[in-house]
């Protein structure tokens, strides 16, 4: 709320306190209505500025009214009028004060501004007289009630008309809004504060008031209201909303805005019922408000009662007003027409004069209940139940439309909706009809031009250039470039759809912090402790500005283009080679599994070949030295034992294809060991830092030093005023660690990663992103934009074109060991098949042997064992010789078999040694 506001509620309590001592002549009498003879008589007062149009209404429909009752009731009522000047309370309540005290009046009806009829109800509370009042109020019912118990209330309270004006400045998502209203000593700022309120439940606030005095105390009112105009060229807003004002005013006002430019494209004006209901008398003044939205009260124009009163009003108009032309009967005269209806009713329950008091009157008038010509009648704390809706008109041309209505509900489409309504006034559907013939929303802001271009501030002492770098060519040349340049371009080529952004570039030489300020137009101390400046103010800022919570109270920032966020960098530390650097490939569960898989698969080869294999042989130590070269053996396929089972060639099979890759997984990891260098961190978390105070940087123009300070609690800090200055200071020992923002640490470590890494957690900001005036309408369509580039790769072509992939890394930072849980199925495999293997073999040994069993009890074995025999093996062949074309083959003995004992069953295995020496020829 403007400051012009503070202490006008003050004034006027003072007034009520001062007002015993004003005692003015009275002015004149108006005129008075005779009681018929015999007949109750009711005697009303009328305070009422008759001068003014309105006033002019409200006096015509009041007599209407009597004179209809009088002419259809038995009791009679009289009028008294008093004339006052607008925007004079004292004057009001010395009229009221004569009308009680000389004309005896038994009811008040006041004027139709609330400072006035305020005073006329303390001059009513004091006399005890019931006084109806013809203004809307701002204050609360409830407390309006407490203070004038007395006072009945006409007119509904304002803030559903402040609520209206404030739902169709959030359905066009204006943030910012200029207040203009006319006000006097006496003013009441109460219907200014239901506007703030209402503005701000909705997201959008006040930027500018401006006051304007009673028109009739200007000396100069065209050069006052010309200057007054002119301010308002400054500001950024082009939301402007008439409060309250005179019709005369209203003109001035309308005429000064119109010759500046401020009712062409992109500005939109808002006036309230003060305006509407007076629109129809002067058609000029209408066609000079084109493309104004307004708000009105509703009431129909349609019923019988309605046009009844507006021809009797026209006839009275002609002769008592004839030089007043378009004069209709409009909200405040149907208002004063009720009123006397109301007091009509509320006598008509009394009856007789010995039953009415003033308190019966009052409760008479309150306890009414009908539907008047402006809407229905109902009281409650001495409050109207205001269940009217108001129109949303436009003005096109010399004539309004209606785009709709706003109830409690939200907006209507139509007056007979009951529910459903609208939040947003777009869901209307209703084409409006906007300053300046724009065919599309106004941004409600003043928009740049060819003539006035938007002022844009640009980083100038940045550290990395890539992002944003200016170059002096001269004083006031500058080349201006980087990935936030190219990608505003791309936005402004974007826009050109909707509406052209002229712009132009200003380096700015200071910290990003000030730069932010520089848009808001607030004071450097906002924001550090740095001596208070005054920067010129810009209308936006383009470069890698980071969003954070502080500077988003200052100014509006667009939807983020690069993700924002700290980390720890540090330098990395050499290691030694290590002596067992050939057990690394391999973590210990690795080796130990490799073991334990081996030592079974060699275990099972011995069980099947120990047997039958002449290899595998001998004594035990014999076999055990054997089954071990041929498993180690195998681990370079240089076995050259031949096996004899198929079961050992099964398991030998799986075993050999698990070699093979843990061979080839132990060569990479370890030529890659051995070829890369392990580097590790020189610094491994921040407490480090903590504890021994040791130095680390960050950019010197950034608000990461503060953040340092504040969140992270680091003292030692150096600033880089580049780059290139981390290296340096890094070699030099200058600094322990650095602080770098996200994007800036991949650009640096693109050249550097050999050299440096992160360590530690990321801390987490808002993005990089474009700044703009808060409450301007071009940062959601900029917003927008860079959702648009996004999704259609432009950004990705951006950011490969400024920051390149990275190809000169060799460093490998986590090249740790093999684990189990690469390999566990591998493992698995193997040892099911070998346990599955000697599984199947212990099967056919049990099989064979009751076979046996039962050859043995069906007869005995013959003399040569066969199949049935207790191992299986091959028949021995001595020697057998055939005869083809004369010549005699031998056919060599694979196995010699001998009876263990004459006339015995079993047979034993002979060496060739042993056949020999038993005649037998090989």
């Amino acid at each position: 709320m403007c400051s012009q506001c503070h202490g006008k509620a003050s004034k006027f309590f003072c007034l009520c306190f001062l007002l015993p001592f004003f005692f003015l002549v009275f002015l004149s009498y108006g005129s008075s209505t005779a009681a018929a003879s015999g007949k109750s008589t009711t005697s009303i007062g009328v305070v009422i500025d008759e001068e003014s149009r309105v006033g002019k209404e409200q006096k015509i429909a009041i007599k209407i009214a009597v004179q209809q009752i009088n002419n259809s009731t038995n009791h009679k009522l009289t009028i008294h009028f008093r004339n006052i000047s607008a925007g004079n309370p004292l004057q009001a309540a010395t009229a009221a004060d004569q009308l009680i005290k000389v004309e005896k009046v038994q009811v008040l009806i006041g004027s139709q501004a609330w400072q006035e009829a305020a005073i006329v109800a303390d001059v009513g509370n004091r006399a005890q007289v019931p006084v109806i009042s013809l203004a809307a109020s701002s204050v609360s019912p409830k407390l309006t009630h407490v203070r004038w118990p007395f006072l009945v209330q006409m007119a509904s309270n304002s803030s559903k008309e402040m609520e209206s004006v404030a739902a169709i400045v959030h359905s066009y998502n204006w943030k910012k809004v200029v207040v203009i209203y006319e006000d006097d000593a006496y003013g009441d700022p109460g219907a200014l504060a239901l506007l703030s309120k209402a503005l701000v439940d909705k997201g959008s606030d006040i930027e500018y008031c401006s006051v304007l005095p009673l028109y009739t105390s200007l000396s100069d009112p065209q050069g006052f209201i010309g200057d007054e105009v002119a301010k308002l060229l400054s500001r950024k807003s082009r939301v402007f909303i008439i409060l309250q004002s005179s019709l005369i005013m209203a003109k001035h006002l309308v005429k000064e805005a119109r010759r500046i430019g401020l009712m062409e494209r992109d500005s939109v004006w808002i006036v309230t019922d003060s305006i509407t209901s007076v629109l129809e008398s002067d058609p000029f003044f209408v066609k000079s408000m084109e493309g104004a939205i307004g708000t009105k009260p509703y009431y129909s124009e349609e019923t019988s009662s309605f046009m009844e009163l507006k021809a009797q009003f026209l006839e009275i108009t002609k002769s008592d007003y004839p030089e007043e032309e378009n004069l209709v009967p409009g909200i405040y005269a149907l208002r004063a027409y009720d009123s006397i209806m109301a007091i009509s009713h509320a006598v008509t329950k009394l009856g007789s004069d010995e039953n009415t008091t003033a308190k019966t009157l009052l409760k008479g008038i309150l306890s009414s209940k009908f539907l008047g010509l402006s809407g229905n009648i109902s009281f409650r704390d001495g409050s109207l139940l205001d269940s009217s809706n108001l129109r949303i008109i436009n003005v096109v041309g010399s004539i309004y439309k209606d785009l709709g209505f706003w109830s409690s509900e939200g907006f209507l489409k139509t007056i007979d909706q009951v529910k459903g309504g609208a939040h947003n006034m777009k869901k209307l559907g209703s084409v409006v009809n906007w300053p300046g013939n724009l065919t599309r929303d106004p941004k409600g802001w003043i928009m740049p031009s060819d003539k006035k271009k938007m002022r844009i501030a640009v980083p100038a002492m940045t550290v990395y250039p890539n992002f944003v770098e200016v170059v002096n060519v001269s004083d006031s040349v500058h080349n201006i470039s980087g990935f936030c340049i190219d990608l505003f371009k791309e936005v402004v080529n974007f826009l050109k759809k909707d509406y052209p952004l002229p712009y132009e570039f200003f380096p700015f030489y200071g910290s990003y912090d000030e730069l932010v300020i520089s848009v808001s137009n607030e004071f450097c101390f906002v924001l550090s402790s740095v001596k208070p400046k005054i920067w010129k103010t810009y209308d936006a800022v383009v470069g890698d500005v980071t969003i954070v919570e502080r500077r988003a109270k200052l100014v509006e920032f667009t939807q983020p283009f690069a993700e924002s966020g700290l980390s720890m960098m540090v330098q990395y530390k050499h290691k030694p080679t290590r002596a067992w650097l050939f057990l690394k490939p391999f973590s210990l569960s690795m080796w130990l599994a490799t073991l334990g898989i081996l030592l079974y698969t060699m275990f099972i080869v011995w069980f099947f070949e120990r047997e039958s294999n002449p290899d595998f042989k001998g004594p035990r130590h014999d076999q055990l030295g054997t089954v071990m070269w041929f498993t180690f053996s195998s681990l370079f396929f240089a076995h050259k034992e031949k096996v004899y089972s198929n079961y050992t060639k099964m398991v030998v099979v799986v075993w050999l294809f698990v070699v093979l890759v843990l061979t080839s997984s132990y060569t990479a990891s370890l030529s890659s060991m051995l070829t890369v260098e392990m580097l590790e961190p020189k610094v491994e978390d921040i407490e480090w830092l903590r504890n021994t105070n040791a130095t680390v940087g960050c950019d010197g123009g950034s608000f990461v030093r503060d953040y340092l300070r504040n969140v992270l609690k680091l003292d030692n800090i150096k600033y880089m005023a580049n780059q290139f200055d981390y290296t340096s200071e890094f070699d030099k020992g200058g600094i322990s660690a650095s602080f770098i923002e996200l994007p800036y640490q991949r650009f640096f470590l693109k050249d550097n990663c050999n050299h440096f890494t992160t360590v530690g957690p990321s801390f987490r900001f808002g993005g990089f992103a474009f700044v703009f005036q808060k409450g301007s309408p071009i940062a959601k369509d900029v917003s927008e934009a860079i959702l648009n580039i996004t999704e259609t790769g432009t950004l990705k072509r951006l950011e490969t074109t400024w920051f390149p992939p990275v190809t000169n890394c060799s460093v490998s930072k986590n090249t740790g060991s093999l684990t189990i849980e690469s390999f566990w199925g591998m493992y698995l495999i193997s040892g099911a098949t070998s346990t599955i293997c000697i599984l199947l073999f212990i099967a056919k040994i049990v099989f064979l042997r009751k076979n046996k069993d039962r050859n043995l009890r069906n007869g005995g074995a013959g003399d040569i064992p066969g199949e049935g025999g207790d191992l299986r093996k091959a028949i021995a062949v001595v020697r057998y010789t055939y005869k083809t074309n004369n010549r005699i083959s031998p056919i060599r003995a694979t196995s010699f078999y001998q009876r263990e004992d004459i006339g015995s069953s079993r047979w034993k295995v002979m060496s060739p040694s042993e056949a020999l020496e038993h005649g037998i020829q090989l």
